[in-house]
């Protein structure tokens, strides 16, 4: 562990354990017993209150400085005796568009406007161990106001924690409030938006935060939303649609600025680096606990590949689990285990407990369905394997070997087209992928890491969209993740994790594994626009039959390949997606056809796979 995260980490508290305080021997900040923090506190009977947190903007241009809704719940206890609490903070727009959890839980509110009932167990669980707990509303969602700055609504709320901005009673006006009751110690989490928030207030720096447990996160927000060039659907992007009433009309001066810098011609600008978040891992002052479904479609596993580099170059002391599940919170995947490891994390990096969590294995990895392995290091060691792609007597079929390509492969573009379309029929022919598969393994072949493809390909359009897929061929049991399913199901039972109120309940149904039987798998994609072959800074339009070399990373995986498989390459055009199980739009392309013809030197083009050194 890095020498300056050290400094603020306790002696090791063992046996158990009671820190009092100087006004009263009896009221413990919290007590320890097995080593971990346990609940002596009472939930029904806790300090609930809305703190609106100046953030020093006018991102709405009324005037007035925005401020941000911080709902809070904390131990009445440690107050009344001048102790302080540690804060969990959880920044979201979606506590009341859309909610949170398996169960979308939604903030709800006394008629006085007190908070009363918080989303998720983090309130249940941990204030009656002696923290608090902060959830916060983005600018321009909830009951803030401003704009959708998610960054900018964390960091000031941090700052307000610590002594360094200004909070109030209210909305507008309203008394002066401190937040004389906590240490100033904050851990911020949060899944998907939330989870990117919390990444992006850790690469601030920002005073006060010492852990940040970023769920299915994104953390390059380029490569979240534009493919090497090619810009995913922008009618599915945007805050829009979480924005309270009020920001839906005051905010569109604030988000076509936004539009402006972004531009819309898939190149990597200065307003992109901005929101790169991983090239400044180096500014992390934090620890780092990530969470990433390696099958998950709308925040992809190359988003949680490129952080997880970034940190460990940077020497950010990190852990991180693994699954083979879609756009899922850990709760879901292994409950009890997960709950008890985040208590032991965030009483190491919060409360000071030396409980040795930082010198266990760095990852906790879910191989197949339920079955779990912890390890010193992701991605494995292991080698580079490249196979190449030869044309078979068929027309787009062929075989991938590690022995030179031959002959081409002629692919129109068909935007209705998903990945899934590209692998349903791999032996018939097709206009709109080519597909090469390898013999059968005569052994397991270990995947971990990050796949990579080298591509020569011409258009007869000045414009044109890559589509590449990786895919294992034979039966397997897996998580239903295709077509952006979860890959977990919920039950009718439930369990509980905490305490309850009236109004806020600590128990959650369970879930299960959605678990399918399958005859191939995709492990990995990964899309381009050709325009951009030369450079993601200034795409250019093409020469139409002029052959352009294009490389590109696919999505990390972590799989093995059984023996008596095969491994496939599928090249095709544009990735047309398909609508969630929920009707609404997921994360695809422009549909708009290009109507463009690809050909592919197969010689000139290959896939470099991850071998783990235990294949």
């Amino acid at each position: 562990m890095s020498r300056r995260f050290l400094a603020g980490v306790l002696v090791a508290l063992t046996a158990t354990v009671m820190i009092t305080s100087a006004a009263s021997a009896t009221a413990p900040a919290f007590r320890l017993r097995d080593g971990v923090s346990q609940p002596i506190y009472s939930y029904a009977g806790a300090i609930r209150e809305t703190a609106w947190v100046e953030t020093g903007q006018d991102l709405d241009r009324d005037g007035k400085t925005d401020r941000v809704a911080a709902d809070i719940i904390r131990p009445a206890e440690p107050t009344a005796v001048g102790r302080r609490v540690p804060v969990i903070m959880d920044v979201s727009p979606y506590y009341l568009c859309c909610g949170r959890g398996n169960e979308q839980q939604t903030k709800a509110y006394a008629p006085d406007g007190t908070p009363i009932s918080f989303p998720l167990f983090y309130d249940n669980y941990f204030v009656p161990r002696g923290y608090a707990v902060v959830l916060v509303d983005v600018g321009g969602t909830g009951r803030s106001s401003g704009c959708f700055d998610d960054v900018a609504s964390g960091i000031a709320v941090v700052n307000w924690l610590n002594g360094h901005a200004n909070g109030f009673s209210a909305p507008d006006g309203g008394t002066r409030m401190t937040a004389d009751w906590t240490t100033g110690s904050v851990g911020a989490i949060g899944k998907s938006q939330d989870g990117a928030t919390a990444v992006g207030m850790a690469v601030s720096g920002v005073d006060g935060l010492k852990t940040v447990v970023p769920i299915e996160a994104d953390s390059n927000n380029y490569a979240q939303l534009i493919a090497n060039g090619a810009p995913f659907d922008p009618s599915g992007g945007g805050s829009g649609f979480t924005y309270n009433d009020r920001a839906k009309t005051l905010c569109k001066p604030f988000d076509d600025d936004i539009a402006r810098q972004a531009g819309t011609n898939g190149d990597y600008n200065t307003f992109w680096q901005s929101l790169n978040r991983a090239d400044r891992a180096g500014n992390v002052r934090a620890s780092v606990f990530s969470v990433q479904g390696l099958q998950d479609q709308i925040v992809p596993a190359d988003q949680f590949a490129i952080w997880w580099d970034a940190l460990g170059r940077a020497g950010v002391p990190r852990r991180a689990w693994l699954d083979q599940a879609g756009h899922v919170d850990p709760f879901d995947l292994q409950r009890p285990q997960w709950v008890a490891t985040l208590h032991r994390w965030f009483d190491h990096w919060l409360l000071g407990v030396g409980n040795g969590i930082e010198d266990e294995p760095a990852v906790h990895l879910e191989t197949t369905p339920d079955h779990w392995a912890d390890l010193p290091q992701w991605p494995l060691p292991g080698r580079a394997r490249t196979l190449r792609p030869a044309a078979g007597p068929l027309a787009n079929l062929g075989s991938l070997s590690g022995r030179p390509g031959t002959g081409t492969a002629v692919v129109v573009d068909d935007p209705t087209q998903f990945r899934e379309d590209w692998v349903g029929n791999p032996g018939g022919p097709s206009r709109s992928r080519a597909s090469y598969t390898t013999d059968p393994l005569t052994r397991p072949q270990h995947l971990s890491g990050r796949p990579s493809v080298s591509l020569t390909v011409s258009a007869d359009k000045p414009q044109a969209r890559l589509g590449v897929a990786l895919v294992d061929w034979g039966p397997a049991i897996t998580r239903t993740t295709a077509a952006f399913r979860p890959g977990v199901k919920n039950l009718t039972t439930r369990s509980c994790w905490g305490e309850s109120s009236a109004a806020d309940s600590a128990c959650y149904l369970d879930t299960a594994a959605d678990l399918v039987s399958v005859d191939h798998k995709i492990l990995a994609v990964g899309w381009g626009d050709l325009g951009h072959a030369g450079s993601l800074e200034h795409g250019v339009p093409l020469v139409p039959g002029q052959p352009y070399r294009m490389s590109f990373a696919l999505n990390a995986l972590d799989h093995v390949v059984p023996a008596g498989h095969r491994l496939g390459l599928v090249l095709a055009g544009t990735d047309g997606g398909r609508n969630c199980d929920t009707g609404g739009p997921c994360q695809f392309f422009d549909p708009a056809p290009l109507g463009d013809t690809l050909t592919y030197d197969l010689p000139g083009t290959s896939i470099t796979l991850p071998i783990a050194a235990s294949s």
